[in-house]
């Protein structure tokens, strides 16, 4: 099996990216690299200090010195600032609305990318925004996931449900939508669709109907699963 494949998932707010990329992960035996918990750990770090959210430059320099790391198999991954756990801590709308605007500056983008980069050397499935066009534009195989703006706002207005059942949907869309234009208009590693990318519209199908299209374009592209089939039938 090559051992260093790379899956890269890009695509808009709500498309299910993180859920279909744990998946793959786990059915490939891959690391999971959640890059959006780095851009929020990044978040919470300039929260925490006396840094202001607007300086450019004091942001990047900190995303520079500072250490994210991320561990644990698909469905618990934890991440780390500086070796704390942070997990259930860059969850907070504080964080996520600032990670969504600190992901817009090009020192801290580099800062990730670098660390995305060496993180994946082993081989993972890494979900994001410029994935495929930027930080692994060789990827072995590249998914554009998307959807219609409805159905994403659904999906994550009910994740939003979940944790505040104050949570409105109207909200939710205007939310998503300012979000949606600020990472397809930013000036550095703005999202589009890398040209060599295999675009999967999600709207109208299960989470499994996703992942078995995104498993069968592996195989076509790699036939990795038909070698995961010949080991397991070996063992």
């Amino acid at each position: 099996m090559k051992r260093n494949l790379i899956i890269a998932i890009d695509g808009p707010s709500g498309a299910g990216k993180s859920t279909l990329g744990r998946m793959l992960a786990r059915a490939l035996n891959l690391l999971y690299i959640d890059t959006g918990s780095m851009y929020r750990a990044v978040a919470l770090a300039v929260l925490e200090s006396s840094i202001s959210a607007g300086d450019d430059i004091a942001v990047g320099s900190l995303a520079g010195r500072i250490d994210i790391d991320l561990a644990g198999d698909p469905d618990s991954l934890r991440v780390t600032l500086d070796g704390r756990d942070v997990t259930d801590q860059i969850r907070s709308e504080e964080v996520t609305d600032l990670s969504s605007i600190i992901s817009t500056i090009p020192a801290v983008r580099r800062a990730m990318v670098a660390r995305q980069r060496e993180m994946g050397k082993r081989g993972a499935v890494l979900n994001g925004r410029d994935i495929g066009t930027v930080v692994f534009p060789d990827a072995d195989v590249k998914f554009f996931l998307t959807a219609l703006p409805q159905a994403r706002a659904e999906r994550r207005f009910n994740e939003d449900r979940a944790q505040d059942p104050e949570a409105s949907f109207e909200e939710t869309f205007a939310e998503m939508t300012e979000r949606d234009t600020r990472d397809s208009t930013r000036a550095d590693s703005p999202l589009k669709i890398a040209d060599d990318a295999i675009v999967v519209d999600s709207t109208g199908l299960s989470i499994d109907e996703v992942f078995r299209q995104m498993i069968a374009a592996i195989q076509d592209k790699s036939g990795l699963t038909n070698k995961m089939k010949n080991e397991k039938d070996e063992k």
